[in-house]
C-alpha cells in the first residue's frame, strides 16, 4: 500500500471572496445566477482559499433564505396583504448585505448576513 503525502496549501485570496459576495447581484441581471455562481465558486475553491468555506456557506445560506422568504411572501400577499412588506424587506436585504459583506471580506472579517437561516452549517 502506497501512501501519498498531499500537502494542501491554502492561499489567501480576498479578491475571490469579494467576487463571491458581489456575484449575488447576478440575480438582478439573470434571475438565477446569484445562487449558482457563488455555489460553484464555493465548491471549487473551499479547500484551496482561506476563508472561502465560511464565506461560501454564508452566501449559499443567505440565497436559500431569500428564496424561502420569496416563496412565503408571494402567497401571503393574497392571504393577508402583509406579504408585500416581506418582499420589500427581502429586496432591501438582497441589495445591501452583499455589498457590506464584500467590504468585510476585503478587510479579512467574517461574513454577517442578517436574517439568514442556517441550511448548511
Amino acid at each position: 500500500m502506497e501512501i501519498i503525502n498531499q500537502n494542501i496549501t491554502l492561499r489567501e485570496d480576498r479578491k475571490l471572496l469579494v467576487i463571491a459576495h458581489l456575484s449575488q447581484y447576478l440575480d438582478f441581471i439573470t434571475g438565477f445566477g446569484g445562487l449558482i455562481v457563488p455555489l460553484v465558486l464555493w465548491l471549487t475553491t473551499k479547500d484551496s482559499v482561506t476563508g472561502m468555506d465560511e464565506h461560501g456557506k454564508s452566501i449559499v445560506n443567505f440565497q436559500l433564505s431569500l428564496i424561502l422568504y420569496l416563496i412565503i411572501g408571494i402567497p401571503t400577499i393574497l392571504l393577508f396583504g402583509l406579504g408585500i412588506l416581506l418582499l420589500i424587506f427581502t429586496g432591501i436585504l438582497s441589495l445591501i448585505l452583499p455589498a457590506i459583506n464584500a467590504v468585510r471580506a476585503n478587510n479579512g472579517e467574517s461574513p454577517s448576513y442578517f436574517g439568514t437561516i442556517r441550511f448548511i452549517s
